[in-house]
């Protein structure tokens, strides 16, 4: 679920959204409203959730890349 005031997480960088999940952990550990810690917990959710959205992506257009000469090196018979 994202937070509604969440900015566009498109527009960051990938060490831009690791070094802001770090700052909002931090927050989150810092303090003991229940509130907020619910909309840190939004807040992070959001932010793991684009990074693993780009990290698949990225491990998908390796996988196309690969070299697959091999395979036709291999025969089973």
């Amino acid at each position: 679920m994202l937070h509604p005031l969440s900015p566009d997480l498109a527009k960051l960088k990938d060490n831009e959204l690791e070094n802001k999940l770090q700052e909002l952990s931090k927050r989150y550990f810092q303090t003991s409203n229940a509130s907020i810690q619910h909309q840190l917990i939004m807040l992070i959710e959001g932010y793991k959730e684009e990074l693993a959205n780009r990290r698949a992506k990225m491990w998908q257009e390796q996988y196309q890349k690969r070299d697959t000469d091999l395979d036709s090196l291999i025969k089973v018979s």
